[in-house]
C-alpha cells in the first residue's frame, strides 16, 4: 500500500479531505450565492438568464462544477465513514455524559445536518440544474441572442408555498451545519493559532448566518413579489 493510500485511507486522512472539500463548497456557495442576487435586479430575469447561460456553457466554469461534484461526494463519502468509525470506537456511556458539555450541537450532528442538506440537494438539482441542462425550457432573446429561461421556471417553483418553506428551512440546516464546520475545516488544516482562531471562529460564524439568510430571501422575495 503506498504511502497516498496509507495517508488518505487514515483517520487524519480522511479529516483532510472532509476539510479541503468543505472549503472548496464553501467557495462555491459564495459564488452561488453572489450569482443569484440577480434576482433581485428586477429586470425581468434578463441578467439572471444570461448568467446561468454563462454558468452553463464557458469551460473554466465547467471544469470548476466537476471539481463540485466531486467535492460533493468525496465530502459526502468520507463524512459517512467518519461517522461510522467514530460511532463504534466512542464509548456509549462517556459520550451519553460528557457529549452535551463538550461540544455544540452543530457538532454532535453534523451527519445528521449533512444527509438533510444532501436530501435537499438532489431535488434542488433536479428542479433547477437538471432542468436547466436538458429540461424543455422557454426560450427568450436578449439582443438578438437566445436563452433558455430559467428564470421562468425559478419564478414559477417559488410561488408554491411547500417549496418556499423546503428551502428555508434547509437553509437554516445549512447554518447549522457552516456554523460547526467552517471552523473545523482551519483546525483540521492546522491553521488554528491562538491569535488567528477566535477571528476565524467569528468569521464563519458570521458566513454560517449571511450566507443561508441571503440564499432564503431569494424564495421568499419571489414569492411576496411575484
Amino acid at each position: 500500500m503506498s504511502w497516498v493510500t496509507k495517508t488518505f485511507s487514515s483517520t487524519l486522512g480522511r479529516k483532510l479531505i472532509m476539510a479541503l472539500t468543505g472549503l472548496f463548497l464553501i467557495l462555491f456557495l459564495t459564488g452561488h450565492v453572489s450569482g443569484n442576487m440577480l434576482l433581485f435586479k428586477g429586470d425581468g430575469g434578463e441578467a439572471f438568464n444570461i448568467y446561468a447561460k454563462f454558468m452553463t456553457t464557458n469551460p473554466a466554469v465547467k471544469i470548476l462544477s466537476y471539481l463540485t461534484y466531486i467535492s460533493v461526494i468525496g465530502h459526502v463519502i468520507y463524512s459517512i465513514m467518519l461517522t461510522s468509525k467514530n460511532k463504534s470506537a466512542r464509548p456509549i456511556g462517556y459520550a451519553e455524559s460528557k457529549a452535551s458539555t463538550n461540544s455544540t450541537m452543530a457538532s454532535r450532528n453534523m451527519g445528521v445536518l449533512g444527509t438533510i442538506i444532501l436530501i435537499f440537494l438532489v431535488v434542488h438539482l433536479q428542479g433547477f440544474w437538471y432542468q436547466m441542462h436538458w429540461g424543455d425550457l422557454p426560450v427568450v432573446e436578449y439582443d438578438g441572442e437566445s436563452y433558455k429561461d430559467l428564470f421562468s421556471i425559478v419564478t414559477f417553483a417559488f410561488q408554491n408555498e411547500l417549496i418556499v418553506a423546503g428551502y428555508v428551512i434547509a437553509m437554516g440546516f445549512l447554518a447549522f451545519h457552516l456554523s460547526h464546520g467552517f471552523a473545523s475545516a482551519f483546525q483540521t488544516l492546522g491553521l488554528n493559532h491562538v491569535k488567528y482562531s477566535p477571528a476565524i471562529a467569528a468569521v464563519g460564524k458570521i458566513y454560517a448566518v449571511v450566507v443561508p439568510i441571503l440564499f432564503a430571501l431569494m424564495p421568499l422575495y419571489i414569492y411576496f413579489t411575484s
